[in-house]
């Protein structure tokens, strides 16, 4: 495997500038679900402006904002929980310095591939690139590749052919490359002792001490929502927040790329969405900003928040969003109904070809896009449970 790094991500330390106007933005925009009951994203887009700010000061008042808010979520927000969150918002809305870090190529793979001894399996060569702030999602069904392209990207397997490229890197030895890349596998492994224990181990091997430690501890109990575990043990809690763990774990860390196999497995489907959209948050944090490789068999939640995705089919990337030459010559829209298919194909009056998986319908037309076909099932009375626009998904591949 060839691997070449220039620069160092050691540069990635604190470096404070004059940058109010996104600050600005992102209060207003904490102030806007705090008025619209969004209750549980302000609070943790809260935890994200405080530490943005670099005020040790300030985190704390955001960790005591989460805590009020857990204390009296079920029962009804008090008027002092608002009075306290806006005060604060106030206060990192008055910060002129903050942490500020512009994008940075992160790693480049050329051409990858890997071929198993026993000849069974092949991921043909593939090319990517992720930057700070990135959010890239691989799909696709088991069998795949997906994992093994993860395992070849975190150096867990020795490259057939290709090459990675780490630019922010200067001739590392082994411990280095580790040390800013961080993988996460769909099997966490087993730990010992309480959650909380480790968590602060976890932050003492990596640099981070004395109030800094209890304090960074405390606010990814909060941001991950395992205060409530903090305590316990791994036979203790779910495998859902066994993940949840893992991801405050390496976050405590700084990695610069972050690489998740399947963290989406665990979890049920309210705290999918939830994850996905934290991971997007904090790749594009400017406390620490960092690259996000992340698998799933979930195509729509991966979908809504990775900046580019790619589906994997029998070894080789099928589709990657954005490349213009499988931009959809066809609409797709997939459709679940009581209505049977004679009267789906007198609504589409040969506009369109139907097909039935046993479950939902999909409509593919050339002329009728997802607007109008929703136009003419609604007039024609047509009952409708789910309709989905997967046109530009890469759905429409499996």
């Amino acid at each position: 495997m060839l691997l070449r790094w220039y620069g160092n991500f050691r540069f990635f330390t604190r470096t404070f500038i004059l940058t109010l106007k996104p600050m600005h933005k992102r209060i207003a925009e904490i102030q806007s679900y705090l008025q619209h009951n969004d209750h549980s994203l302000a609070v943790r887009r809260i935890l994200d402006a405080s530490l943005d700010t670099a005020d040790l000061s300030l985190l704390k008042e955001a960790i005591q904002v989460s805590q009020l808010y857990r204390q009296y979520k079920e029962a009804g927000l008090p008027p002092s929980f608002f009075e306290t969150a806006n005060t604060l918002l106030n206060k990192i809305n008055n910060v002129t310095e903050r942490f500020t870090e512009s994008t940075r190529l992160l790693v480049t793979a050329t051409e990858i591939g890997k071929t198993y001894g026993s000849g069974n399996f092949s991921l043909k060569p593939i090319s990517l690139q992720v930057k700070t702030g990135d959010v890239l999602g691989i799909v696709g069904e088991n069998g795949n590749g997906k994992t093994t392209l993860l395992r070849c990207m975190a150096g867990q397997l020795a490259l057939d052919s290709g090459e990675l490229h780490f630019p922010q890197l200067q001739n590392p030895d082994h411990y280095e490359i580790k040390h800013q890349l961080a993988f996460i596998p769909q099997r966490i492994p087993k730990w010992y002792g309480q959650l909380k224990d480790n968590l602060h181990f976890s932050a003492a091997i990596s640099g981070v001490k004395g109030e800094e430690n209890t304090v960074m501890v405390d606010f990814m109990l909060e941001r991950l929502d395992l205060t409530p575990y903090a305590h316990l043990t791994w036979n203790q809690i779910s495998s859902g927040y066994r993940t949840r763990f893992e991801i405050a774990r390496i976050l405590l860390q700084k990695p610069k790329l972050l690489i998740l196999d399947e963290p989406l497995a665990n979890l049920d489907i309210n705290a999918q969405q939830s994850i996905l959209t934290d991971l997007r948050f904090m790749a594009k944090s400017v406390h620490n900003p960092m690259g996000i490789l992340l698998s799933s068999q979930q195509l729509h939640e991966v979908e809504k928040i990775a900046d580019t995705v790619l589906l994997i089919k029998k070894g080789s990337c099928l589709f990657r969003t954005g490349e213009q030459e499988k931009t959809a010559t066809a609409f797709v829209i997939e459709l679940e109904t009581t209505a049977n298919r004679d009267q789906l194909l007198t609504v589409l009056a040969a506009q369109g070809e139907l097909q039935f998986n046993g479950g939902f319908y999909t409509i593919n037309s050339a002329t009728l896009p997802a607007q109008e076909i929703l136009t003419k099932l609604v007039t024609a009375g047509i009952p409708i449970s789910y309709f989905r626009d997967i046109t530009h998904s890469t759905k429409r591949f499996i």
